[in-house]
C-alpha cells in the first residue's frame, strides 16, 4: 500500500520528465538543423546528413517518450486507460520503426553518394 502510494506520486513525475528530454531533443535538433540549412545557404542538394541527423534525434526522442508511457503502465487502472495508452505507445513503436528504416534507407544513400565522388 505504502509502496502503491509512493508510486503514484512519482510516477508523473518520471513520465513527464522523459517526455520534457524527449521535446527538448527534438527542439535542438531541429534548431541545429535549421541552422545547419541556413549556413548552406538552402542547398537542398546535399543536406543529407542534414535528414539524418534530424531523423536519428526523433528516433531518440520517440525512445525517450516511449519509456515515459510504460512508466505511465504502472498506474494504468481501468481499460480505458489501457486502451489509451497501448495506442499512444504502439504508434510510437510504429513510428520508431519507419523512422530506423529512413535511417537505414538514408544512410546508404548518403554512403553511396560519397562514394561516387
Amino acid at each position: 500500500m505504502v509502496i502503491e502510494n509512493f508510486l503514484e506520486i512519482i510516477i508523473p513525475y518520471i513520465s513527464s520528465s522523459l517526455d520534457f528530454i524527449g521535446i527538448i531533443i527534438i527542439v535542438i535538433s531541429a534548431l541545429r538543423g535549421a541552422f545547419k540549412l541556413v549556413a548552406n545557404k538552402f542547398d537542398y542538394t546535399n543536406n543529407d546528413d542534414i535528414a539524418i541527423d534530424l531523423v536519428k534525434a526523433m528516433v531518440l526522442s520517440l525512445e525517450f517518450k516511449l519509456a515515459a508511457e510504460i512508466a505511465k503502465t504502472v498506474l494504468i487502472k481501468t481499460i480505458d486507460e489501457f486502451v489509451v495508452l497501448a495506442s499512444v505507445a504502439i504508434l510510437r513503436v510504429v513510428l520508431s520503426f519507419v523512422l530506423h528504416w529512413e535511417l537505414r534507407t538514408g544512410a546508404k544513400t548518403t554512403e553511396n553518394t560519397k562514394l561516387k565522388k
